[in-house]
């Protein structure tokens, strides 16, 4: 068994799925019309993440939540760099850049829509 992919709704998935190209580099690998306008988008690995719009299920208050209870971490070579690249496209800060005990260096960011983000350079790689 494998994790295929984690989905989480949006308020305007097609926006947010384009932001998610255009600024983290993920490109749509499938995507439906109306009424959930499903967007399904990869990264160069295979990882896969869906946004969409489910009239049934409301869109969570995202900037309510702590960004540690839910969010997407995508890992990094330049950490500075691309949190002020990602601060330029739009994101807000939720955190300053950290340096756990592990070695890891980890930021919280939140997209235009306050879905948070993380970037992560791990000292020792997970794969």
């Amino acid at each position: 068994m494998k994790i295929e992919h984690t989905a989480f709704p949006a308020a305007d998935p097609v926006a947010t799925a384009n932001w998610y190209v255009v600024n983290l580099g993920l490109r749509i690998v499938r995507q439906t019309g109306a009424p959930t306008y499903t967007h399904f988008l990869s990264d160069d690995a295979g990882g896969i993440i869906e946004i969409y719009n489910n009239p049934r299920v409301a869109v969570p208050n995202y900037a309510a939540m702590d960004s540690l209870l839910l969010h997407v971490a995508f890992e990094v070579e330049d950490i500075v760099s691309e949190h002020q690249r990602l601060l330029n496209a739009g994101c807000t800060a939720e955190d300053k850049i950290t340096l756990l005990p592990s070695g890891d260096v980890v930021v919280m960011l939140r997209d235009p829509w306050n879905f948070a983000l993380q970037l992560v350079k791990r000292a020792t790689p997970m794969s």
